[in-house]
């Protein structure tokens, strides 16, 4: 069966996910309050409704509670995004994720009951900084405040040298959890796994022993 999802705010975040949603062949009831984006997304998504969703008997109406997922992407109206989070876990949607527009929204949502708590901006602006910084830095996915998952493409500083011999754990208190190699990913390699030139290697752990390791081992 196909997965079914709701996404409420069509704005350039909700739109975005509407798409590649619809995309990788999800069926998807797209809602938001204005006219002119649900007939923009009438002809992608499955269903697209205009509908204002702080209204419990409207969400009720539209039968939101049967799917499986909801993601809340309203605007800049933080009032309508909370008091829609409030309502749908309310009803009982299995799986909420909601776009936060800073920390306190953030913790408001946390605190009523969201699943996923997003912050597109800020994580795209991490994302940027943490690319030209270092020409090596491919890729960067936040896992909390402190800890992430970062690409970082092998240079001739660590190439020839197997994963003991770096000894990067130990130094560094990061872990390589993956080697992509090509069209091959590398899961959990071993301690005399010998990294090559241009390997892009998975490492996970807080932010600031990434970034040490970025530094002092790769520049």
């Amino acid at each position: 069966m196909k997965k079914e999802f709701v996404v409420i705010g069509l704005g350039r975040f909700g739109g975005s996910i509407v798409r590649e949603l619809v995309r990788l062949g999800a069926d998807v009831l797209a809602i938001d309050s204005s006219a002119e984006r649900v007939d923009e997304y009438a002809k992608i998504a499955t269903q697209s409704v205009i509908a204002d969703t702080t209204d419990e008997e409207v969400i009720k109406s539209l039968g939101i509670r049967n799917f499986e997922h909801v993601i809340v992407a309203i605007g800049e109206n933080i009032q309508a995004s909370i008091l829609t989070t409030l309502i749908l876990k309310e009803l009982g949607v299995e799986q909420i994720t909601v776009k936060a527009h800073n920390d306190y929204h953030a913790k408001v949502l946390k605190k009523i009951g969201a699943d996923h708590v997003v912050h597109p901006e800020r994580d795209m602006g991490i994302r940027i900084a943490n690319n030209i910084m270092s020409n090596n830095v491919l890729d960067y996915l936040e896992l909390s405040d402190e800890h992430s998952i970062m690409e970082i493409r092998a240079n001739d500083r660590i190439a020839g040298f197997s994963l003991i011999d770096l000894d990067i754990r130990a130094k560094y208190g990061i872990n390589i959890v993956g080697i992509k190699r090509g069209e091959t990913i590398v899961i959990s390699p071993a301690a005399d796994d010998k990294i090559l030139l241009g390997d892009i290697l998975l490492v996970i752990g807080a932010d600031v022993d990434i970034n040490r390791f970025v530094k002092k081992a790769m520049s």
